[in-house]
C-alpha cells in the first residue's frame, strides 16, 4: 500500500468511493457498523481539492483504498454546516490548554476506507501521513465526529488516540470535536 497525496485524476475513484459511503447512501444497520461520511464531495469537487494538494490517498496498486482530506479551515470556499458548526465553535474548543481559535490547526477528514480494505491498517497509514504532513503547518488536526458515528470514535479516540475538546450542535446534531497532535516523519 503506497500513501500519497492525491491527483487529479484520482477523483472520479474517489467521487465513488465517497458516495458509497455517503451517511444517505446507508442503512441505520450499514451506518452503525461501518459509520460514514458527510458532505457534498462530487468528483469535480474532489478534483480541485486534490490540484490544491488536500487530499491524501492510499493506492493500492493503482485502486483507490482510502482517503483523507487534510486543509486549513480558512481554505474551504463553502464549508458544509457541521464545519461551520466548528469554526463557530472554536472559542469554547481548548487544544493543549489555548482556544481552538488561537491555536494553528487542520481540518482533519473526512476520511473515508473502501469496505474490501477495512480492518487491514488503511485508516491508521492514512492517519499517519496526515499528522506528519501537518507537522510544518498546525499545531493540531481537528476532526469532527457526529454522535451517531460510534465506528469513526472507535478509530479515532479508541484507536489512534485523538483528544476530545467539546462538543457542538448543528441543525439538530450534536457533534464532538477530536484533535491529534502532528508528528515529524518517522517519530514514534
Amino acid at each position: 500500500m503506497i500513501y500519497r497525496w492525491a491527483t487529479e485524476g484520482d477523483a472520479p475513484a474517489m467521487a465513488a468511493l465517497f458516495a458509497a459511503n455517503h451517511r444517505d447512501s446507508l442503512t441505520q444497520e450499514q451506518r452503525d457498523e461501518q459509520g460514514f461520511v458527510q458532505g457534498g464531495f462530487d468528483a469535480a469537487a474532489l478534483r480541485v481539492m486534490a490540484a490544491g494538494g488536500t487530499l491524501l490517498v492510499a493506492d493500492d496498486e493503482g485502486q483507490v483504498a482510502g482517503l483523507l482530506a487534510l486543509s486549513g479551515p480558512d481554505e474551504l470556499a463553502a464549508p458544509p454546516p457541521p464545519v461551520v458548526g466548528l469554526l463557530a465553535a472554536q472559542d469554547s474548543l481548548r487544544w493543549d490548554g489555548r482556544p481552538l481559535s488561537e491555536v494553528r490547526w487542520l481540518l482533519y477528514g473526512p476520511v473515508v476506507v473502501d469496505a474490501a480494505y477495512r480492518g487491514r491498517g488503511v485508516a491508521r497509514g492514512l492517519f499517519t501521513m496526515a499528522v506528519e504532513a501537518a507537522a510544518a503547518r498546525a499545531d493540531t488536526v481537528v476532526a469532527f465526529i457526529e454522535s451517531t458515528n460510534r465506528p469513526s470514535w472507535r478509530v479515532h479516540v479508541d484507536g489512534f488516540g485523538m483528544t476530545p475538546l467539546g462538543e457542538y450542535v448543528v441543525d439538530g446534531r450534536a457533534y464532538s470535536a477530536v484533535a491529534a497532535a502532528p508528528r515529524p516523519p518517522g517519530a514514534a
